[in-house]
């Protein structure tokens, strides 16, 4: 029961919870925050802002089949490494068709 001008506690009762225990909780689970900005003039939409934020932790992303960062080259030497590997692939394929005088194959 709650007395007069207090609050209850958010966390069960007589527990505190400090922001370490908060950020704990919520990589833990996850947290999806939604949102939709709309600018309309005389019924035209004129912009739609669409934003979308996950927090979680990396292994809850990954259960979640979020795993962007692991392809991108920007974030990450493997990626980095896998385009590098498919760009030499491509140039020496293209390098090999010049010499053979055969005509090159139009890039992507």
């Amino acid at each position: 029961m709650t007395t007069p001008g207090r609050l209850p506690e958010p966390y069960g009762q007589g527990q505190s919870a400090n922001l370490a225990d908060i950020l704990e909780r919520v990589l833990d689970k996850g947290i999806v925050i939604a949102g939709d900005i709309r600018i309309n003039l005389l019924d035209i939409e004129l912009l739609t802002v669409k934003l979308r934020l996950v927090v979680a932790s990396v292994d809850k992303a990954k259960e979640m089949g979020i795993d962007w960062w692991e392809s991108d080259p920007a974030l990450s030497s493997h990626a980095r490494r896998d385009e590098l590997t498919r760009e030499n692939a491509e140039l020496r394929e293209r390098l090999r068709e010049l010499e053979s005088g055969r005509a090159p194959r139009e890039a992507p």
